[in-house]
């Protein structure tokens, strides 16, 4: 299988990379920054010099071809002002799944946010950030020839994952390690039958794979 993310460097996709690629599949990884290679190549992943800032969709449509899977990962980061939530978060995130689409990949996956939602009030950062994610949720689901699904994980974690899982439409408010986010990502990718659903995720006692399986209703 091959799979293509966006914010190939980031913290859940590095984890993704790593047990995609000790399951043998072929990751290519989008990054911006050059001195990131190495990390993704120790990670299993292909790297691809890709600004999603930059880039048009002809250039991004041509790195999807022939992909399996897309997972949009990327974001602008906790230092960022609320003009990167936007050309990043919300943009970057529409013009990926409009290259998916074009290079007919099907299945795409988007890492969102809990609460997000493109008609949050308030002015400071984190509301622009949750209106971008809600407004880039909004543009994913628009595109009728993608099996999409949205995951949108709670407080994230750097705490080793313990493989289980809470994973609904609604979930409340609580944490996940990243190990466990990206564990789920796996196994949705390997469910077209969440194609359709957004789904919370927090920490639980479901592990990972039986969870999607819930959900997918199998």
């Amino acid at each position: 299988m091959r799979i293509v993310i966006a914010g190939g460097h980031g913290k859940i996709a590095l984890r993704l990379e790593r047990l995609l690629a000790a399951r043998g599949d072929d990751v290519t990884g989008l990054i911006r920054n050059p001195e990131q290679v190495d990390d993704l190549r120790e990670a299993g992943a292909q790297a691809v010099l890709c600004d999603l800032e930059s880039a048009t969709v002809e250039e991004v449509t041509e790195v999807l071809r022939g992909a399996d899977a897309a997972v949009f990962a990327a974001g602008s980061g906790p230092g960022s002002g609320t003009a990167r939530k936007e050309t990043m978060d919300r943009d970057g995130a529409e013009l990926f799944a409009t290259a998916a689409e074009r290079a007919s990949v099907r299945r795409f996956l988007i890492v969102s946010s809990m609460a997000a939602d493109a008609g949050h009030p308030g002015d400071e950062v984190f509301d622009v950030y949750l209106r971008a994610k809600g407004a880039a949720d909004d543009a994913v689901r628009a595109h009728r020839n993608l099996d999409w699904t949205v995951l949108r994980p709670g407080s994230l974690t750097d705490d080793a994952g313990t493989g289980k899982v809470r994973l609904e439409a609604s979930t409340g408010r609580g944490s996940v390690p990243r190990d466990d986010v990206a564990r789920v990502l796996m196994e949705l990718i390997d469910t077209p039958a969440t194609a359709g659903l957004t789904l919370e995720l927090i920490s639980g006692e479901t592990p990972a794979a039986v969870a999607v399986k819930d959900v997918a209703g199998n």
